[in-house]
């Protein structure tokens, strides 16, 4: 990157905004904004960030960072009229901090590669409280040269960037660590559950687990503090978020002719979850389901 390098950013949610935030204040570059929502924009505005106003106008940042909810918004902003694609030339390089569907990915890749453009799949991991301090985890897939290009303004806000290889790698990894995820808590719900008939409390289960071979990043985070505390608020990482991501993981699973059972169970439990009103709590709330107290 020089320092006449421009940036862009479209998608200022709950992790875009922080990390947007983080490359405006270590960056050293211009940055270009978008958000259908105002009140991002502003605050984002007002650290030294320009507002674009439009896909359009952010389109012309040298690197153009998405930061959106589904392949499907993806798609939009980069195929839809007035699009990152229509307005994409040589030279650019477009980076999707999403998590996205597979297929999508590398399409999207050849599309701008036949404009000129570089693409990277950098999908980011870990929570809204990591987002905010600047200590994500990336997993990238794109060329060498694309990853040197891009990487030193990934660690603007991630303490953990990782190459995983060409296109579309950086997403195997982001979504079947998901799978694997939701696997271990769906376990760990299981067992509250079954604990909690036999007269022994979650946290005090839980505290045996830690000292033994059930220990885990899983049980430590999203078990101590979400299922035992019961705590599923809403705008962390919610149910219908990984339910997509989930998704992703069945659907190349299919396409590899691998029948992911356990990965079909996550889906089963996040979608009746979902259907039961707690499409926007944090995801572990499903050992409602398990332990069926969701009426």
């Amino acid at each position: 990157m020089t320092a006449k390098t421009t940036l862009g950013f479209i998608g200022l949610g709950v992790m875009g905004e922080p990390m947007c935030r983080h490359l405006v204040q270590k960056s050293g570059a211009q940055v270009t904004i978008h958000d259908i929502n105002a009140e991002p924009v502003a605050r984002l505005e007002a650290l030294g960030a320009r507002d674009g106003g439009s896909v359009a106008e952010v389109a012309k940042a040298d690197i153009v960072f998405i930061s959106l909810p589904s392949g499907a918004h993806l798609q939009k902003v980069c195929e839809g009229p007035g699009g990152l694609l229509e307005h994409a030339r040589p030279g650019q390089t477009i980076v999707d901090l999403s998590t996205s569907p597979l297929k999508l990915t590398r399409a999207l890749a050849a599309a701008f590669n036949a404009k000129g453009a570089d693409y990277a799949d950098s999908p980011v991991a870990r929570t809204r409280a990591a987002a905010e301090a600047g200590t994500l985890a990336i997993t990238v897939g794109g060329t060498p040269d694309v990853f040197a290009r891009i990487e030193p303004l990934l660690r603007c806000f991630a303490a953990e960037v990782t190459h995983c290889g060409d296109v579309g790698s950086g997403q195997v990894v982001k979504i079947l660590n998901n799978m694997v995820m939701v696997g271990t808590v769906t376990a760990l719900c299981e067992a509250a559950a079954i604990a909690e008939t036999a007269g022994i409390k979650t946290a005090a289960l839980y505290e045996a687990f830690s000292k033994g071979s059930a220990d885990s990043f899983a049980l430590r985070n999203h078990g101590f503090k979400a299922v035992a505390a019961r705590q599923f608020p809403e705008r962390v990482f919610s149910t219908d978020y990984m339910l997509k991501d989930v998704s992703y993981a069945l659907e190349m699973a299919k396409d590899g002719g691998i029948e992911a059972r356990e990965a079909a169970l996550g889906a089963s439990l996040l979608t009746e979850a979902s259907q039961k009103g707690f499409g926007a709590d944090y995801w572990p709330v499903i050992i409602k389901i398990i332990e069926g107290s969701a009426k």
